[in-house]
């Protein structure tokens, strides 16, 4: 299972600190930021995937972040 999501994250450091942190949960495979993309795309691959989880994640750490349909 493959998620999007837009994001707010600027810079690399900000996207590996995130990286590590989403690679905590079990369930993820596989984590990217594109961040040359205009959305600043985090592309998740996991087993199963609960967009919500993420999208709180992320705000917690003080980024935006929503599903891309």
């Amino acid at each position: 299972m493959v998620e999007v999501f837009k994001t707010n994250v600027q810079n690399h450091s900000d996207a590996e600190r995130l990286v590590a942190e989403l690679s905590k949960k079990n369930s993820i495979l596989k984590i990217n930021f594109d961040l040359n993309d205009c959305d600043n795309v985090l592309r998740i691959e996991a087993k199963k995937i609960n967009p919500l989880e993420i999208i709180e994640l992320m705000n917690s750490k003080g980024f935006q972040c929503e599903v891309i349909l």
